[in-house]
């Protein structure tokens, strides 16, 4: 799959969850990348559209183009740096829903496996003992569906890909991954059942803590 070539961004208007003096946090829609890739025709992305509206707003991290979901900006470097090193030094929260292929067992558990990019087929990452970078995910079973299972998946470090790739490796791919889900795991929905649900962190100003959630649209 490339970008490139049929890259059409929905264009739903910017849905603001939270805005303060040093914060910004949005839905971003699947579709949509957060940052812009390279070329006039990947321009459009979350990032130019907060922009217009919010023209001091910093990016702070990123989702893929086709996970949707809760994101934050910082509205002052400050803000940018304070919110940067809460990610760098995993004391962010983040709680995502998916659906997945076939039934997921057991109710809860956690995947370790170790995470690097696959050259021969970018953009994909893939599980290497040797040489990859530690990828640990906890997950719980929210319901099983007929042959699919609804799970919260609780990222504790932040590799791409990590969470699609931990649901391969597990014989779960996410419905509707263009990357790694084929056949009816592919086809049977319109779009990569990933959705970050909710995003937990410290203020940049005081420290309090704070809890952003934007319901799953699936």
């Amino acid at each position: 799959m490339t970008l490139s070539s049929d890259y059409t961004p929905p264009q739903d208007p910017l849905d603001v969850l939270h805005e303060d003096h040093e914060l910004l946090v949005v839905n971003k829609p699947s579709g949509l990348l957060s940052v812009p890739g390279k070329g006039e025709h990947l321009a459009d992305c979350l990032l130019a559209r907060v922009q217009v509206a919010f023209p001091t707003a910093l990016l702070v991290h990123r989702l893929d183009r086709d996970t949707s979901g809760v994101m934050v900006f910082g509205l002052t470097p400050h803000a940018q740096r304070h919110l940067g090193l809460q990610f760098e030094k995993r004391m962010t929260k983040k709680t995502y829903v998916a659906r997945v292929d076939g039934r997921l067992e057991p109710k809860q558990g956690t995947v370790d496996l170790p995470l690097i990019v696959d050259w021969e087929r970018r953009p994909r990452q893939r599980v290497d003992h040797e040489n990859g970078k530690q990828a640990v995910t906890d997950w719980r079973v929210v319901k099983y569906g007929e042959d699919e299972t609804r799970v919260r998946l609780m990222p504790k470090t932040g590799r791409s890909h990590q969470l699609r790739v931990h649901m391969l490796a597990m014989g779960h791919v996410i419905l509707g991954d263009p990357l790694y889900a084929e056949g009816e795991a592919l086809s049977r929905v319109d779009r990569l059942m990933l959705h970050s649900e909710e995003l937990r962190l410290r203020h940049p100003d005081g420290g309090n803590g704070m809890r952003f959630r934007a319901k799953a649209p699936f």
